[in-house]
């Protein structure tokens, strides 16, 4: 038997729930402790999940001893969390985004490296058995020079209410996009990377977007930031794609994500392969055509945010403690998990400039 790892969990909201249950489907991993201000949510987190709750997350790093911990506090309060745990050797696992500016993640990723810890990301999409089959085929370069990569996340979600970190720019960091969408824009610039060739590593496959956003569904005064955006890219290699992120479209439908050139057609819907085509059928192709054809069996979290299929997390989890246990690489690290940052911040400033924004790489 492998050692087995201490995990703690930072910020014992909604999300909370998920990265629990997600650790109890590992059999090397145990979840001693997780830190809320709010007691009555903090006891009634550690007696569902048989672990100590603490106030303060200062205290539960010093009195629990993990070895690593996931950030579940709001997006815009992941650096602070990050530098404790630094500061006493702890590795962690971060949701997305990791932090609500390139400036705050590069701030994260350089912090991390200094100390020694392993800094991972949460993008559970990544560990979704139809995209990784996309992935793959990708590349394979079986769809050919790449002409378009398309990601849609049309929602209707009640995130936004007065008592809420949501929907505030100094928390959120944005809406729809920041938020809701950040899945879809990484899953599609991770299937565009694999889909360009000699793409070097570490680069961003966008080179530059145009956008605009706008509040459509929501009260203006209620909230800070966007709730639909619709964004065009071009990128490195010459393809160009679309981005649609909203939570002002009821009643909200699943996540579609498409990756199409002169070779073939993937398309993708939740976890749903509606289109599997190209022009030289492989062997293999029909299984995969039957393998995936089955309608989503979960929400998607089209209109609520928590109707999602906690295995991929227990995926997403588990990579990272392998790299912890001995794995060359981690396929989302700190870097990695930069670069749907660097979008949608490019995203925000092309909205707000009226002009085309370049993706920092």
């Amino acid at each position: 038997m492998g050692k087995t790892y201490r995990a703690a969990i930072i910020g014992v909201g909604a999300i909370a729930d998920i990265h629990a249950l997600a650790m109890g489907d590992l059999q090397n991993v145990d979840l001693v402790a997780g830190s809320c201000r709010t007691e009555a949510k903090g006891q009634t987190f550690a007696d569902r999940f048989d672990c100590r709750w603490h106030r303060d997350y200062e205290e539960l790093l010093d009195e629990a001893r993990p070895d690593f911990v996931t950030i579940a506090t709001p997006s815009g309060f992941h650096l602070e969390p990050l530098e404790a745990c630094a500061r006493r050797g702890i590795h962690v696992l971060c949701e997305k985004p990791l932090e609500i500016s390139v400036r705050r993640v590069d701030r994260m990723i350089q912090v991390a490296r200094e100390s020694g810890i392993r800094l991972g990301g949460i993008f559970p999409q990544r560990f979704n058995p139809v995209l990784r089959v996309v992935h793959g085929a990708a590349a394979q370069g079986r769809f050919g020079d790449l002409a378009v990569v398309n990601a849609y996340v049309p929602r209707d979600d009640a995130y936004y209410a007065p008592d809420r970190w949501q929907g505030t720019l100094a928390l959120d960091g944005g809406g729809a996009m920041m938020n809701q969408s950040i899945h879809g824009v990484d899953a599609a610039q991770w299937l565009a990377s694999a889909a360009i060739p000699d793409l070097p590593p570490g680069v961003n496959p966008i080179r530059e977007i145009f956008a605009f956003t706008a509040k459509r569904g929501h009260d203006p005064a209620l909230i800070e930031v966007e709730d639909t955006a619709v964004a065009v890219m071009r990128l490195r290699g010459g393809g160009l794609g679309q981005i649609l992120g909203a939570t002002s479209m009821f009643p909200g439908s699943l996540k579609r994500l498409q990756l199409a050139g002169r070779g073939g057609t993937a398309e993708v819907l939740e976890d749903e392969l509606v289109t599997w085509a190209f022009d030289q059928d492989q062997t293999g192709d029909d299984g995969v055509r039957r393998r995936f054809s089955q309608e989503t069996s979960s929400g998607g979290g089209a209109a609520d945010p928590m109707a999602i299929d906690y295995s991929l997390h227990t995926g997403n989890i588990r990579g990272f403690v392998d790299w912890l246990e001995g794995d060359d690489s981690f396929m989302l690290d700190g870097p990695e998990s930069r670069k749907a940052v660097a979008i949608i911040e490019a995203i925000y400033e092309s909205a707000r400039t009226g002009r085309v924004a370049a993706v920092e790489s």
